[in-house]
């Protein structure tokens, strides 16, 4: 398909991809493939400090969306057996959760996944390699497999989407005693009493389902939770861990991690340091897990050998709008592009739209605005478009609105739980006809809420419009055309209310 240069070489084929987050380079060599071009993918995972690696389908399918969800739904399960009681459903008091039961019907259906990427890929001619891609001149890239065989190969343009990994503290004992979300999917025991290190939303969805299925969790958090998402929402999902059982230990970083009881689990002593002065503690944790960002695998794959420039900070990679970047013949997408949402159905579309715009002479682009995303943390968070924060430095505060409201589940008032715990808000532009430009819910099925409100964001729907809308009755999103309570402190002589509803019966 794509041959080993000959002296001077010119290319051999029409697109080769570098990938680890294979799923959106899968989709984009689906959608190459039927305009007919030659088509090859290089997929390679460096295993983690402690040996996990994974098969065909990258971040999302293996260590991410796949796996994190299936886990999260294993503690929903849990706090649903738990209100099954007040439902009439009878068993024995004790229901005991098994580790290894559940990792083992995750890995099983991944390894699904992982075949059928694999059949899809011939099904399409697409040639596939687990090799380690590394560029080595124009047109030109070094595919080194397992073994250490080497092999070069050439192509008229390249794809690079080779996503990202997770990052490490540098400190003693990080790579030797603790895991990253890479190692935990697959951990052949029970973690037992854990501590997450970090506040991003892999920290706390881990941190969540952990919990969920009865284990000790304690989360440090250096400083705030879910940077860069709605902080009136992400202050509200800490409030509800933390009345759920999980612990909190805040503006403290790990500065040492030692054995001191070998194990599966062992026991393992956290030394931090606090980042507002001297103060040192210890505890005591079966395992650690560092949740602390992840970084984008962009400096070891030869870009400095084809001139392709990269953020030196971050590894990430400038493109134009048509993710195309300093190199005209190299193109990239998703995580390692900077400036960009780290979503793989963010870079799937953007894969799909490249390979029309090349191939098959469309000229639409990839809409980084209104894309919807959710966090699976105990109360789930859906959003798309503007935080508050954000639409507060754009359009000025005196030019947006704020409607909100808490709400309760119909569901969750028989067992007489976390009543006004979940709520919603959206955002308006006042200046564009009070055109919503920020939905926030956080509640159970958050994201189905969430799928339906990004299309009509696409549609630029309105506040009146909004309002004008019937209701499903009694569903949660019901709560989203009843939001006729303004937030406090917005704009001069905003009428205020009680921001605490239940669904209308």
């Amino acid at each position: 398909c794509l041959a080993p240069p000959k002296p001077n070489p010119r290319p051999q084929g029409n697109m080769l991809c570098l990938c680890l987050s294979l799923l959106a380079c899968l989709r984009t060599h689906h959608e190459a493939a039927k305009y007919e071009k030659k088509v090859m993918v290089l997929d390679f995972v460096t295993p983690t400090p402690l040996g996990t690696s994974w098969g065909l389908g990258g971040t999302c399918v293996n260590v991410g969306c796949i796996p994190k969800k299936l886990m999260h739904q294993a503690a929903l399960l849990g706090q649903a057996l738990q209100d099954s009681r007040k439902f009439g459903w009878q068993f024995p008091e004790e229901v005991k959760h098994n580790w290894m039961t559940m990792t083992e019907s995750v890995q099983n259906y991944i390894g699904s996944l992982n075949w059928g990427y694999r059949v899809a890929l011939r099904e399409k001619k697409v040639t596939y390699e687990n090799a380690y891609g590394e560029f080595v001149g124009p047109h030109t890239v070094k595919a080194t497999n397992k073994r250490g065989v080497e092999k070069l190969y050439t192509a008229e343009r390249f794809l690079i989407a080779t996503g990202e990994r997770p990052r490490y503290l540098g400190i003693p004992g990080d790579k030797e005693y603790c895991i990253s979300s890479d190692d935990l999917f697959s951990l052949p025991y029970c973690p037992g009493k854990t501590l997450v290190v970090g506040a991003s939303y892999v920290a706390l969805e881990c941190a969540g389902f952990l919990a969920g299925v009865g284990l000790d969790v304690t989360i440090m958090v250096r400083s705030i939770l879910l940077r860069g998402f709605d902080q009136d929402i992400a202050n509200k999902i800490g409030e509800y861990m933390e009345e759920h059982g999980i612990n909190f230990i805040r503006e403290f970083v790990p500065i040492k991690v030692e054995q001191i009881k070998e194990g599966t689990p062992g026991i393992l002593k956290v030394t931090s340091k606090s980042t507002k002065g001297n103060e040192i503690i210890e505890g005591e944790y079966n395992t650690v897990l560092l949740a602390i960002g992840r970084d984008a695998c962009t400096r070891k794959i030869g870009l400095d050998k084809v001139g392709v420039i990269i953020n030196e900070k971050t590894g990430k990679i400038p493109v134009n709008d048509k993710e195309q970047t300093n190199v005209p013949y190299i193109y990239a997408i998703g995580d390692i592009l900077q400036d960009k949402l780290e979503l793989t159905p963010v870079a799937i579309q953007a894969g799909r739209l490249l390979v029309r715009r090349l191939y098959a002479g469309a000229t639409t682009k990839c809409d980084y605005v209104n894309v919807p995303t959710t966090v699976f943390t105990p109360l789930e968070y859906g959003a798309c478009g503007y935080s508050e924060e954000a639409a507060v430095e754009k359009f000025g505060e005196e030019n947006i609105e704020v409607y909100h409201s808490h709400f309760w589940p119909l569901e969750w008032t028989v067992p007489s739980r976390d009543n006004n715990k979940c709520y919603a808000k959206i955002i308006c532009n006042i200046q564009d006809s009070e055109r919503v430009i920020g939905f926030h819910v956080l509640g159970p099925n958050a994201g189905e809420v969430t799928q339906g409100f990004a299309a009509a964001m696409k549609c630029g729907i309105t506040k009146e419009q909004l309002d004008s809308t019937i209701g499903i009755h009694p569903v949660c999103a019901e709560v989203t055309i009843f939001l006729d309570v303004l937030k406090i402190g917005l704009r001069t002589g905003a009428v205020e209310g009680d921001s605490f509803s239940i669904l209308p019966f």
